[in-house]
């Protein structure tokens, strides 16, 4: 297989990461933390500050700042209607801090898709209607995976916005627990999560199944690009 420069982007668990080195690729990642595995392929920045000119062939953005984004956000955005003040606010926080978290959300989403890379994955959820008003107009509807699909016993409908790659097409389908069984409460561990520090942080987790296939799909079809125009 040809072997990729491959930026991805908002991540520090070094899953994808090593998805995409484990197929021989030229890969880093960034965030404005360190990465969890030391790596030395691991770059402190913003991904707004110029890395993504860097001539890369595929970028995946793992974990962008969604919160404000998401459609199960909504209701702290916004009350009824287009940018009103909502009847709940979360405790401790005010709405211009939330507007701010929402700002930050939509630019470095909209960065990242617009950037010059012709094949860009970013996961997200489905967003609100706000954050639909100020996304770019070429941005398709997400491609919603389940990490049972590859292999993972687990639930979590996940987002993939996609230009110039496939969507994803499940490798290992594992047979889903009965309802309300305790294996069925296993694969909801993501959602049944206890608040705490690190909530936030274990709930983006990048499933390795799921990355590997990802790696293994996207890099043949961004290989099959490439010598096809050599």
């Amino acid at each position: 297989m040809t072997a990729l420069r491959v930026l991805v982007a908002c991540e520090t668990s070094g899953i994808a990461r090593r998805a995409f080195a484990a197929l021989g690729h030229d890969v880093w990642s960034c965030d404005l933390d360190p990465a969890e595995d030391g790596s030395n392929r691991h770059i402190i920045c913003d991904v707004r500050d110029g890395i993504l000119l860097e001539g890369w062939d595929l970028l995946a953005v793992m974990h962008p700042p969604c919160t404000r984004l998401c459609r199960s956000g909504r209701r702290w955005m916004s009350g009824p209607g287009e940018w009103t003040p909502p009847k709940q606010l979360p405790k401790g926080r005010t709405w211009d801090c939330m507007r701010a978290e929402f700002e930050l959300g939509v630019s470095v989403f909209t960065t990242c898709w617009e950037a010059p890379i012709e094949r860009v994955a970013i996961e997200n959820p489905e967003m609100n209607d706000l954050a639909r008003d100020r996304m770019p107009t070429d941005l398709p509807a997400p491609h919603m995976v389940q990490p049972f699909w590859f292999g993972e016993p687990a639930y979590k409908n996940t987002g993939w916005y996609l230009r110039g790659l496939p969507q994803l097409v499940e490798t290992n389908r594992l047979p889903e627990p009965e309802r309300g069984s305790e294996e069925w409460k296993r694969w909801n561990a993501v959602h049944r999560m206890p608040p705490g520090p690190d909530r936030a942080r274990l709930r983006s987790r990048s499933f390795p199944g799921m990355m590997a296939a990802a790696a293994e799909q996207w890099s043949r079809h961004a290989a099959d690009q490439i010598r096809r125009v050599a």
